[in-house]
């Protein structure tokens, strides 16, 4: 092979290494701002059919989204899910302007029945049942069908607002 040919190889070479490391930095760069608002997260309860999550930061929900959020420190969910509580995952039921009313135990958002409460846990302790009339602005009524749900039927998560919202959730298992 004459040094001219070992020369272009070796330029062509050098620009091959350039563009893939170009495309590996890239990639690196797009994989790092997707996950500065991705995540999994795994649902430990029975009150969605869903177990796993792809989590989506920074987007307020819509009706009908799986939505994440931690649910307070309310004596009764520092009980059950210890001091610092992994977020819930539960479904947007409720959107701002809303109303939330209840008949008996049956629980509504705009006429439509979500849930029923219950007067105490499964181990027997008192359930405080939630906030009713408008969701205000920034808050969502967030909501399983599950029995046993616990969630804003309950004061004890009640209204879910803007500071306790981790963001959307996408079922993928």
């Amino acid at each position: 092979m004459s040094s001219a040919k070992t020369r272009r190889l070796s330029t062509k070479g050098k620009l091959l290494a350039i563009a893939a490391m170009f495309a590996i930095g890239t990639a690196v760069t797009s994989l790092q701002k997707w996950s500065e608002t991705h995540a999994f997260m795994v649902n430990a309860t029975d009150s969605l059919p869903n177990w796993a999550f792809l989590v989506e930061t920074g987007r307020f929900p819509a009706r009908g989204d799986y939505v994440i959020f931690h649910p307070g420190h309310d004596a009764v969910t520092e009980k059950y899910f210890g001091a610092q509580p992994e977020p819930f995952a539960k479904v947007a039921y409720g959107l701002p302007g809303d109303v939330v009313t209840r008949e008996g135990r049956d629980v509504f958002v705009n006429g439509t029945r979500i849930a029923a409460t219950k007067p105490l846990t499964k181990r027997g302790d008192p359930l405080t049942e939630g906030p009713l009339g408008v969701v205000p602005e920034g808050c969502v009524f967030a909501a399983t069908h599950h029995k046993d749900g616990f969630d804003s039927r309950y004061a004890h998560i009640g209204f879910v607002c803007r500071d306790r919202l981790v963001g959307t959730g996408q079922a993928i298992l």
